[in-house]
């Protein structure tokens, strides 16, 4: 799957080549503040913890992994959007229900790209066949990603703590049905 340019950006799956963009995004506190309370990201951890998980869920014909996104003016990396199966560590995956997730360096945060990517990777995302809804987690306190999560359509869905091989989260969870709709 091909993710279309959008106005002022462009997109690519990002693969183990991608390392030194992923522990660069991650060196920033802030970035980290509502992933893990603002603990920096270690070369190693990338390598050994983070690469293998992306790879595990990385499926290029569905859309299905991290999508490094770029300036078209300056071609600078600012950050990616994760897609995958809601669950997808789990023993219940669901596969018609397609988390996303975002992250994004500092410098960019207010501008709308954040908004900007996770619209046109969902609309190519939501698209394939077999997905009827598109899903967000964040933790309750970052607005910012929640403010993203409304833009796309998505509605509250509830607070529950979130499971995960690397650490439980207590989280709010949002959801949009796009069975029968088409996404803007």
């Amino acid at each position: 799957m091909q993710i279309p340019n959008s106005e002022r950006l462009r997109f690519k799956l990002m693969t183990e080549q991608d390392a030194q963009l992923f522990f660069e995004l991650d060196q920033d506190p802030e970035v980290m503040r509502y992933i893990n309370g603002g603990k920096v990201t270690s070369m190693a951890d990338v390598s050994n913890i983070f690469i293998p998980r992306m790879q595990s869920y990385t499926n290029a014909k569905l859309g299905w992994g991290q999508w490094k996104v770029t300036t078209i003016d300056t071609n600078e990396f600012i950050g990616w959007v994760l897609v995958r199966p809601v669950n997808f560590f789990s023993d219940n995956p669901q596969f018609d229900n397609l988390e996303l997730g975002w992250r994004f360096k500092k410098m960019i945060w207010g501008k709308g790209y954040a908004t900007e990517a996770a619209k046109s990777i969902a609309l190519a995302v939501s698209q394939t066949d077999n997905v009827s809804k598109i899903s967000a987690i964040a933790l309750e306190d970052n607005l910012a990603s929640t403010k993203i999560m409304t833009k796309l359509g998505m509605k509250y869905i509830k607070t529950y703590m979130h499971t995960d091989p690397l650490g439980d989260i207590e989280a709010v969870y949002y959801e949009k049905d796009i069975s029968h709709s088409v996404l803007v």
